[in-house]
């Protein structure tokens, strides 16, 4: 948690603090070169200029940073909101980001939001670039991923594993009597939680000693009920035996269900659909949707009491806090 400063960048340079300032500040008293090798150890060493320096430096920034990958989705809207429930009466405030689910997006706003020296940093994980993982390392202040378990997490952790959850309901489905399963899925999806719930559909099929090939994505994060439905007719035509699909998520799943209705397959006796994150669409649908229950607003709660224990404690020592992922198995569609 040792944050890098300009004095550090200034030795690796083999100058002084000054003209490192010039040489952020496009001072045209600094030569080219000399601005070059300033900024290759900037890079190099994750440093991030601090924007409160000088009369505000002995101030906090009252506030704290989110990244979320998606406006629309309820399950960030939920997070942020458990969040703001904790933050706000101990007088911190929140800077949400919105990163589009790009990781070159998240790591822009990382650097943006390090610029100003927030509290904390909580990102909605979906893997980072290796600079963006260097800036928040190197960051001095916590650092909380959200909504997975990483392999290699950075600092803290309030998630589930979501290769795990997604593999739990394939393995209902095949506990169900279903062999031919089909996956409906995203691609361009490298590090998102997406791929890993991929991953729990192989896994699981594979345990079983079953085809994990029937597999379609037709679209990037996030994927939509319109491509979920895309996506079924593309399934039919290629396997027609297809008797279960396994989405991505329920926006995905509710769309593969509508287009098994307007062509007369029956779910679930013909078709059995399940989906990931029990949206609303997922309970109110008919048939309701199987699917994996996630609790948001306790993610956003549990990271934030987090927060303000690492603000007040200032513990170098990582915290991983498992969220419960369940399936839901509604008879009615799986």
């Amino acid at each position: 948690m040792k944050r890098i400063k300009m004095i550090d960048v200034a030795r690796a340079a083999g100058v002084s603090a000054m003209t490192v300032s010039r040489a952020l500040k496009r001072d045209g008293r600094i030569s080219p070169e000399t601005r070059r090798l300033i900024l290759q150890k900037v890079d190099e060493l994750g440093y991030v200029p601090d924007r409160l320096a000088g009369s505000f430096s002995s101030q906090k920034s009252g506030f704290v940073s989110v990244l979320v990958p998606s406006l629309n989705n309820p399950h960030f809207a939920e997070t942020a909101s458990g969040l703001q429930e904790i933050l706000n009466p101990a007088g911190l405030q929140l800077l949400l980001g919105y990163t589009g689910y790009s990781a070159a997006q998240a790591e822009y706003l990382i650097e943006m939001m390090l610029e100003r020296r927030p509290e904390a940093l909580i990102v909605t994980y979906d893997s980072h670039t290796p600079k963006a993982r260097k800036l928040l390392e190197q960051s001095g202040i916590p650092v909380v991923e959200i909504w997975e378990m990483p392999q290699h997490p950075i600092q803290h952790v309030v998630g589930f594993s979501n290769r795990k959850a997604s593999a739990e309901m394939t393995a209902h489905l095949i506990t169900s009597g279903r062999r031919n399963i089909a996956y409906i899925g995203e691609c361009d999806d490298s590090g998102t939680r997406g791929a890993e719930r991929r991953k729990g559909f192989r896994d699981a099929m594979r345990r079983a000693g079953l085809d994990p090939s029937r597999q379609v994505a037709l679209a990037a994060p996030p994927i939509n009920m319109m491509q979920g439905r895309e996506a079924l007719r593309t399934i039919l035509e290629r396997w027609p035996e297809t008797d279960a699909i396994m989405c991505v998520s329920d926006p995905a799943a509710f769309g593969a269900l509508t287009e098994c209705r307007a062509l007369g397959r029956r779910v679930p006796e013909d078709i059995a659909v399940a989906g990931f994150g029990d949206f609303e669409i997922s309970r109110c649908s008919i048939p309701p949707i199987s699917t994996i229950v996630v609790d948001a607003l306790d993610i956003g709660r549990q990271t934030g009491q987090l927060v303000l224990r690492l603000l007040s404690e200032k513990t170098e020592q990582s915290v991983y806090l498992p969220i419960a992922a369940r399936p839901e198995i509604r008879q009615s569609s799986g």
